[in-house]
């Protein structure tokens, strides 16, 4: 019998993590899991997501959902229990504001670890300009990030992730460094909680693994995604 649930994934992704991680959040956890071929995408991804031709790709019955943010509020909205937003609908709209701002900063951190030189310096300068702002905006506050307990994790701590683990990752492979504990300590702490939280270290990517993948995107990055 099919699977209700289906989700069409890359291993080392940020954007899939989220979605496995809310679908355990939610106790979704019989559900089909699919391992796409980024670099050789299969007809059924071209076919459920003929826009971006990109995981995830997320269907429940017969209803196809895209892009990760999106799929984690239809799961927040289909599955009640354990929210992943906030219920203060302020608090919600400052968790949308700030994931979409993360989506924005990620493509600069992704940029200084594929492009050389100046063009790397630049977007690694540009992307700590970003992360200053992420820090002076939650330094000495709470309510957003972790704001159910450390036993909770949230559509905002699941957007912000990538930051916490994916980019030093990102850094050792593409050799620059932005994430300093001393400049960043908020960021740092919940670096700490999050890759220590039971249901995240559960569905991390190992990160030798990572580091072999990440060094060879920063060596062959227009070789591999050419069109």
């Amino acid at each position: 019998m099919a699977k209700e649930v289906t989700l069409l994934g890359f291993w080392p992704s940020p954007f899939v993590f989220r979605v496995k991680v809310a679908l355990q959040q939610k106790g979704v956890v019989d559900y089909e899991y699919i391992e796409e071929d980024i670099f050789n995408k299969s007809p059924r991804l071209l076919e459920l997501n003929p826009v971006y031709k990109a995981v995830p790709v997320f269907v429940h019955g017969e209803k196809v959902v895209n892009e990760s943010l999106i799929i984690l509020e239809y799961i927040d909205e289909t599955w009640e229990q354990n929210p992943l937003l906030p219920r203060d609908p302020y608090q919600r709209a400052m968790a949308r504001f700030w994931a979409k701002y993360s989506e924005e900063l990620m493509r600069k951190a992704f940029m200084a670890l594929v492009l050389k030189e100046e063009a790397k310096e630049k977007n690694a300068k540009e992307f700590a300009e970003g992360l200053e702002k992420i820090e002076g905006e939650f330094k000495g506050k709470s309510g957003l990030l972790f704001a159910e307990g450390e036993s909770n994790i949230g559509y905002l701590e699941l957007a912000f992730g990538w930051i916490l683990y994916w980019l030093p990752v990102w850094e050792e492979a593409g050799s620059f460094q932005v994430l300093d504990p001393q400049k960043f300590p908020v960021i740092t702490e919940w670096s700490t909680k999050f890759v220590n939280h039971p249901l995240i270290k559960e569905n991390l990517p190992a990160r030798d693994q990572m580091l072999v993948y990440f060094r060879k995107v920063s060596e062959e990055f227009f070789t591999l995604f050419r069109a």
